[in-house]
Parts: structure tokens; C-alpha cells; sequence
């Protein structure tokens, strides 16, 4: 019996971007297409089978252990991005000022969507989603440098709209203007986790 359910959500690939030099600023390079590897997106610094683990799980390992890259996309949504901007004052956040490697449009509430979700575009690669990615401090620093004086307050007004993480699980090219279709695993509150936090 399937567990992965196809929906009638469906967005379109709004911007593709590869930062070839995470060490120099996180701010990456529009494409019109991009090959995926098992390791992400070919030339993109996030990409690899593995990396050091940092600040998102720094409850679970020390920093530096080496762990499974999960985070070798950033994935953000058009419309949440606009609307953080907005919020922000701002006429827009360019998506390559906060490390975006890909921008869509359609899904909503994107950020929201739940862990192990496939993302399977038109052109045959499947993404899964890992989880939420929060508001970090290096890309409020990139939109100060762009826009100073709003900036900072990126990490409080991204909050929940940050977008979210993923790894290649099928293979491809990836272009500018194709469709994909949200997959998504079955959805419970794991009731047991909530107890012990009370």
C-alpha cells in the first residue's frame, strides 16, 4: 500500500541559484537550468552526501561531526518571500541575498510542508523535503548589505516563512518554468512527544 500520496498542489519553478563559494558570503547565482546529482545541485557549495553538522542540530551532535546532508537545497516559496518583504518595508528580498538555490510558486504555505514530502518536477528530479529552515543571521547581514538599516530584523519576520530543506532522491536536469507536483506522507501529531513536553 502506497504511503506517499500524490495532491492537486502544483507550482512552477520561479528561480534557480547555485552559491559556488559558500566561504566568501552566502549570496548565489541565477540559472536557467541546473543538474542534480545525488549531491544536489552540481557546482552548489551546500551540495555533498555529507557535511559538517552546524547551529540546526547542534542539540544532537557537537559541532563539526560529520553527518548525511539533508540540507543540500534551500527552497523557498515566491509568495512568502514577497509577503516577508512586505512585512519588512521592503520592495522585494532578492532570493539569491538569502542563499535561495530554489524559488517556486504555487505551493502554499511552504514553509509548512511536512518533513518527508516529495517534490516531483516535470522533468523527472524528486526532491525530499527534510524540514523547516529557520531565519539565520547570515542572510539578515546579506539584505543589510543590499538594503541597509532593514536587515536585521529578517530572522523575526522570516520566522515560519523561511522555507525548507531537501535531498536529491532522483536525479536530472532541473529548468526554469517546469511544474512540480507536492507529494506527502501521511499527517498525525506524534502525541507522545507532546505529553512529555507539558
Amino acid at each position: 500500500m502506497p504511503v506517499l500520496m500524490p495532491t492537486a498542489i502544483e507550482g512552477r519553478v520561479a528561480g534557480l541559484f547555485v552559491n559556488h563559494d559558500r566561504d566568501t558570503d552566502l549570496e548565489s547565482a541565477p540559472l536557467n537550468s541546473v543538474d542534480v546529482g545525488y549531491e544536489g545541485f552540481i557546482g552548489e557549495a551546500h551540495g555533498g552526501l555529507t557535511r559538517p553538522s552546524c547551529s540546526r542540530v547542534k542539540l544532537q551532535y557537537p559541532r563539526g561531526t560529520e553527518i548525511r546532508n539533508t540540507r543540500q537545497i534551500s527552497i523557498l516559496s515566491r509568495e512568502e518571500l514577497d509577503a516577508v518583504a512586505a512585512d519588512m518595508g521592503l520592495d522585494t528580498i532578492a532570493p539569491e541575498w538569502v542563499g535561495a538555490n530554489l524559488i517556486l510558486e504555487g505551493i502554499p504555505a511552504l514553509t509548512q510542508l511536512p518533513p518527508s514530502s516529495r517534490l516531483i518536477f516535470s522533468g523527472g528530479v524528486s526532491l525530499v523535503v527534510d524540514m523547516e529552515n529557520g531565519p539565520c543571521r547570515f542572510a539578515a547581514e546579506q539584505i543589510e548589505t543590499h538594503r541597509p538599516g532593514k536587515g536585521m530584523r529578517f530572522a523575526k519576520v522570516a520566522d515560519g516563512r523561511r522555507g525548507v530543506t531537501a535531498w536529491v532522491e532522483k536525479t536530472g536536469t532541473m529548468a526554469l518554468g517546469e511544474t512540480v507536483r507536492l507529494h506527502i506522507p501521511p499527517q498525525r501529531i506524534y502525541e507522545p512527544a507532546l505529553k512529555k513536553a507539558r
